[in-house]
């Protein structure tokens, strides 16, 4: 009988730690290890949805929400050997708009404007390590992507 509860115990104790793992995620921008809790959701936000209005490298597999008429801005700091990919917009609801000027080469900028309920994926990718004629390399690729609720 005291063997069935000490596993009982242990088993107990095993389930709690499991329970306070639940509600962080991997974040970063390719790997880091970094992990990230995630924001209490606003009185306009779904669980599970951050509204915010300025993207980069770090945002990569959030789940954002914004109100139609709000615009979202995504940077993604780039290099000439490691540039990213322009950035792509599936589904409804975004409309492009005018992001300014992409100053350094590498770099993607994109601004979309809510423009009426719906679900879009934003995503870019870029090459994992730098590419040098006659050296090493590999044909690895980082992806980014966010998905876009518009209420």
């Amino acid at each position: 009988m005291r063997r069935t509860t000490h596993r009982t115990t242990l088993a107990l104790a095993a389930l709690t730690l499991l329970a306070a793992g639940c509600g962080t995620q991997a974040g970063g921008d390719g790997g880091d290890g970094d992990t990230v809790s995630p924001s209490p959701p606003s009185a306009s936000a779904s669980p599970g949805c951050t509204s915010v209005s300025e993207l980069g490298a770090t945002d990569s597999g959030k789940t954002v929400c914004l109100a139609v008429g709000d615009t979202v801005r995504i940077s993604l700091d780039g290099t000439n050997s490691r540039p990213w990919d322009p950035l792509s917009a599936e589904g409804s609801g975004l409309e492009a708009t005018n992001s300014g000027f992409v100053i350094q080469p590498g770099d993607a900028s994109a601004a979309y404007k809510a423009v009426s309920a719906g679900r879009v994926r934003l995503s870019s990718s870029r090459p994992l390590c730098a590419t040098e004629t006659g050296r090493v390399s590999c044909k690895g690729i980082q992806e980014w992507w966010v998905a876009v609720v518009v209420k």
